[in-house]
């Protein structure tokens, strides 16, 4: 039988840490939390005013709020792709949400060069706690083959659907929750992922490391513990209702469960989420690590309309338009904090226009690492510093394989997105721009040709085919 969750942490809290130089020591230390599915406005810093998020919110306070930042993709898989590889969708190994039998996501090629992978070459120790989604285990998109030392969380994104599975992977072992067995609630899993990379931080105190914590909160389900159910049950009403799957052959394999409170327990997951990062922030303190840690706080896209979530309600976008899986600003202008005490300047906000891909060369930068020709970003020091100017993007491209094919860029002010890319490949162009229209409502291309031209330019100077996830018109 495999072993229980709470040995399995024990044991790994257990293991000796290496000694470290004093030329390592100086090597910052890189937290990044990625929330799943979190809205532009879904944090107060941001302008949500139906909760808050205090913890959150210190990051911007002590750190840099971005106001223009865009994730990879309009859905997890090809988003994680783009801020592992510092590729865009157009370029990057992973494009889509395919699935891989028995479990998972197609993976990560083997020839990819992840963030973890380039800072392992300067000495980081590497973990990832949470949802991967980028590759079964031993195949070569495993977590542990793509440069992480320790991977503990759910390896397939669509059982982390659900808050209460049967197993999650420590590395290549499976752990049974039996526990959660027949339907019981015995342990959420997003609380002991959280104790791991607690676990993580305090057995690597004594060298630099990369602590990836891609979190599955706040995606559907909507299920919150009962302590923080109990601080907002009432407070969202009329409540929300959603009859979801709750036994059967498809029970925790992925649909989500009912939820008769949804308002409530949407803003109860992002409460846990803002506790665990103060946690997080707490625990660097504790152990002295935290004037030479950088806490990067982002989402992997914009809000869902799933299991019972009401984006609509909470302002889940701000003033943009669009969700999940739009090409539109709400659905991959996403929040992003930083902070790196007595470096990044406290308090301070940015408009330079940044994507997930420029994560790689950042880290690049600031180690001293060797970053792979092929990356597609551009290095986000400058504006983190304020000490040089900073180099701008020419354009950001993002191409999506469902609904029929969706492919959008920015270049500059300008927004231009294409659907039904695999019905009509030379379809009609929408553009839009954001310095005057931020929610994407008046559509101005009949008067740029100009620029329309162009944006369709880059469409196709931008993609390059890929015979794994392929739009419709590249099929033979």
């Amino acid at each position: 039988m495999k072993p229980s969750l709470p040995l399995t942490i024990l044991s790994s809290l257990s293991l000796v840490s290496c000694a470290q130089s004093d030329k390592d020591r100086q090597l910052p230390n890189i937290v990044f939390i990625l929330a799943d599915d979190l809205g532009y406005g879904d944090l107060s810093c941001y302008g949500q005013q139906k909760f808050s998020t205090p913890n959150i919110d210190r990051l911007a306070r002590e750190g840099m709020l971005f106001r223009q930042h865009y994730t990879g993709c309009t859905v997890s898989a090809p988003s994680r792709s783009c801020l592992m590889t510092g590729q865009h969708t157009g370029h990057a190994p992973i494009r889509g949400n395919k699935g891989w039998e028995p479990e998972g996501q197609w993976p990560l090629s083997a020839n990819s060069v992840t963030i973890a992978e380039m800072l392992k070459t300067r000495g980081y120790v590497t973990g990832a706690f949470g949802k991967w989604g980028l590759g079964y285990i031993d195949t070569e998109g495993d977590p542990n083959a793509q440069g992480f030392d320790e991977f503990f969380g759910y390896n397939c994104q669509s059982l982390a659907h659900n808050y209460y599975p049967d197993h999650l992977w420590h590395n290549h072992e499976k752990i049974l929750l039996q526990e959660n067995e027949s339907g019981k609630t015995g342990i959420y899993s997003a609380d002991i992922i959280h104790k791991a990379a607690l676990g993580f931080l305090e057995k690597n105190s004594n060298k630099p490391f990369f602590l990836f914590y891609p979190t599955t909160i706040p995606h559907a389900e909507l299920f919150a513990k009962e302590e923080y159910m109990k601080v907002f049950r009432g407070k969202f009403d009329p409540e929300k209702s959603f009859k979801g799957v709750d036994d059967g052959s498809n029970f925790r394999l992925g649909p989500y469960g009912s939820q008769p409170e949804a308002h409530a327990a949407f803003a109860a997951m992002i409460k846990q989420l803002d506790d665990y990062v103060g946690e997080l922030l707490t625990k660097l303190k504790e152990l002295g690590l935290e004037k030479n840690t950088i806490v990067i706080f982002a989402s992997d896209n914009g809000p869902h309309l799933e299991g019972g979530a009401d984006p609509d309600y909470f302002n889940s976008n701000g003033d943009l338009k669009g969700y999940k899986r739009d090409m539109y600003e709400g659905g991959i202008r996403t929040p992003l904090l930083v902070r790196w005490p007595e470096k990044i300047k406290a308090g301070t906000e940015s408009d330079h226009i940044s994507a997930f891909w420029d994560f790689q060369p950042t880290f690049a930068e600031i180690t001293g690492a060797n970053v792979p020709e092929y990356v597609d970003g551009i290095s986000l020091l400058p504006t983190l510093l304020g000490k040089r100017k900073q180099k701008e993007h020419e354009y950001l491209y993002w191409e999506f394989h469902e609904q029929g094919g969706k492919v959008a860029v920015r270049m500059g002010n300008w927004k231009a997105v294409q659907r039904n890319v695999d019905k009509i490949p030379q379809g009609t162009i929408e553009l839009y721009d954001l310095s005057a229209d931020t929610d994407e409502t008046n559509d101005v291309a009949s008067s740029h040709s100009e620029i329309v031209k162009k944006m369709e330019e880059i469409m196709k100077q931008a993609h390059k085919p890929s015979e794994i996830f392929p739009f419709a018109f590249e099929k033979p």
